[in-house]
C-alpha cells in the first residue's frame, strides 16, 4: 500500500477560504483539526491515503518543494519570495487576495527624496531587494516576521514592505501605501518529481484545476 500523500496548508487566513475548496476537491481532514486546543501538526483525512500538515506559510514552500510533502496551499507572495526550482505552483485557486506592498511614514512619503540606498524592514528579502534593483536602488533589508509597521517609527528602517488586504494596519501606525510590488493569491502548488511519479499527485492537481475553473466561469 502506497503511503499517504502530505499536504501542507498554511495557518491563519488563507487557510479559511482553501477548506471549502479543499472538501470539494476531496481533501477533508479529520475532526481534530478544526479542535483550536489540538496543538497537533499532522493530522488523518476522510481519505485514509491522504495526512494534513498545518505549518507557517513559509515553510509550506520548503517542505513540498524538498518532497516531504507533495502538495499544498500558499500564498503566491511565498512561491515568488523562495522560487523553489523543485516547486511548482499549476493552479491559482483565486483566493486569498491581497498585495505586497511598500509602505513609509505619511510626511516621509510626500516628499518622495530620491535615494540610491535604503534600509528596509520586510519578511520578504529577495522580492524586495529584487524590486529595488530594477529601480537602481540598493535596499538593506532588515529581516523582520512581524509588527514590521513599528520600524519606521522606531528607526529601524525608512520603509517596510509588507502584505497588506485593507490597509488599516498602516493607517493606523502612521504609514500609507506608496507601491505595489506583487498581487497575491493562493496557489496550488506541488513538488515537480512527485507530479511526474505519482499520478495521485496528477489527480490532485486536475480536481483542484476544474473547480478553480469553475469559480472563474461563474
Amino acid at each position: 500500500m502506497p503511503k499517504p500523500l502530505t499536504f501542507a496548508v498554511p495557518k491563519g487566513r488563507i487557510l479559511d477560504e482553501a477548506l471549502p475548496l479543499m472538501a470539494r476537491a476531496g481533501v477533508v481532514p479529520e475532526a481534530e483539526f478544526h479542535d483550536k486546543s489540538s496543538r497537533a501538526l499532522s493530522f488523518g483525512c476522510v481519505d485514509p491515503g491522504m495526512r494534513i500538515i498545518r505549518v507557517r506559510a513559509f515553510d509550506v514552500a520548503t517542505f513540498v518543494a524538498h518532497g516531504a510533502a507533495q502538495a499544498g496551499i500558499v500564498g503566491s507572495d511565498v512561491v515568488e519570495e523562495f522560487a523553489y526550482s523543485d516547486l511548482y505552483a499549476p493552479v491559482d485557486l483565486d483566493i486569498g487576495h491581497c498585495r505586497l506592498s511598500i509602505a513609509e511614514p505619511v510626511a516621509q512619503a510626500s516628499e518622495a527624496p530620491r535615494a540610491s540606498h535604503l534600509r528596509v524592514a520586510s519578511k520578504y528579502p529577495n522580492l524586495t531587494r529584487r524590486h529595488f534593483e530594477r529601480q537602481g536602488i540598493q535596499a538593506e533589508v532588515v529581516k523582520l516576521n512581524g509588527a514590521m509597521e513599528l520600524a519606521p517609527g522606531l528607526g529601524l528602517a525608512s520603509r517596510i514592505v509588507d502584505l497588506v488586504s485593507t490597509g488599516r494596519t498602516l493607517k493606523d501606525n502612521g504609514l500609507v501605501e506608496t507601491a505595489t510590488i506583487l498581487e497575491v493569491s493562493a496557489r496550488l502548488i506541488v513538488n515537480r518529481a512527485a507530479l511526474k511519479t505519482d499520478e495521485r499527485v496528477a489527480a490532485l492537481v486536475e480536481r483542484f484545476r476544474a473547480l478553480a475553473n469553475q469559480t472563474s466561469a461563474a
